[in-house]
């Protein structure tokens, strides 16, 4: 069996999580909360047996409303084992929604195969991540830092899954009328250094098993720091930092679901369709 590359460090990501302050403002699993709600009150359905999945449980909602009324969420910590599904209530489930987990995961389409098999006919996969171009700035920033101190590159910036490769996935995972989107953010701070202070306070240093062991120097973080003022400063000297969420959606194949037409059972033809009447 061929084992997935380790990218991430999730018992450091679990460390991390614990050392954080018990009033952090997690304005970002906040913004995807509201998303989240929006997104549910769309769907004219119940949602009987429902979990909810996330990096740390206790900030998810233990209820949510569909169209049809009030959903019931269990709340599961998705850092178990990686590779390895969290311990759930049930074996099946009308809803299953990932919030902010599927970024720190090593072998996401076997991840998301493991989930798609635990709904019940019909039932809905709705997940939120960190995507696209999320901290672009950061990362070129300490690229240009990196290369200037020593003529090289370091893993500094977790990668993040791309909105072209969101359909993908949930097709390979065996899930019907696949839906990838991406909600575009900019956040501004006053300066590189508040951003990684923010970074930090919120867990979400470095994550990646092949970061440089050696804390960043002062020289360095003073390099990135002058680097990303240079290219993602405003007039007024406050940065700006990308945060894209990606959104991605797929039910469990059901007979009822819409199929598309079979090749060649069309009664029009494209060209009847384009030709000009005569004349």
């Amino acid at each position: 069996m061929q084992l997935s590359p380790r990218i991430f460090d999730r018992a450091l990501i679990a460390r991390h999580l614990e050392r954080r302050p018990s009033k952090v403002d997690d304005f970002v699993t906040a913004l995807v909360l509201r998303d989240l709600e929006d997104r549910l009150a769309t769907l004219l359905r119940p949602f009987p047996a429902a979990v909810m999945l996330g990096l740390d449980a206790n900030a998810l909602p233990a209820t949510a409303a569909s169209g049809q009324g009030e959903i019931r969420f269990e709340r599961v910590n998705a850092l178990g084992a990686d590779g390895e599904l969290p311990a759930f209530a049930q074996p099946g489930y009308d809803l299953i929604v990932s919030i902010l987990d599927l970024q720190v995961v090593n072998d996401v389409p076997g991840y998301l195969s493991q989930l798609a098999r635990r709904l019940n006919p019909d039932g809905l996969f709705l997940a939120a991540a960190l995507g696209g171009n999320t901290l672009s700035e950061l990362r070129e920033a300490f690229l240009a830092a990196d290369s200037e101190l020593s003529g090289g590159a370091y893993p500094r910036v977790a990668p993040f899954i791309q909105v072209r490769d969101g359909g993908g996935l949930l097709q390979r995972a065996g899930l019907a009328l696949p839906v990838a989107d991406i909600e575009n953010h900019v956040v501004r701070y006053a300066n590189p250094l508040a951003l990684m202070a923010e970074i930090k306070s919120l867990g979400a240093a470095n994550p990646l098993h092949d970061r440089p062991r050696k804390p960043a120097t002062k020289k360095l973080l003073g390099l990135a720091a002058q680097a990303y003022a240079e290219h993602d400063a405003d007039p007024d000297g406050r940065i700006r930092a990308t945060l894209d969420i990606l959104w991605l959606s797929g039910w469990a194949p059901h007979e009822s679901q819409q199929k598309p037409l079979a090749p060649g059972s069309a009664t029009t033809s494209l060209k009847s369709v384009l030709e000009k009447p005569k004349g």
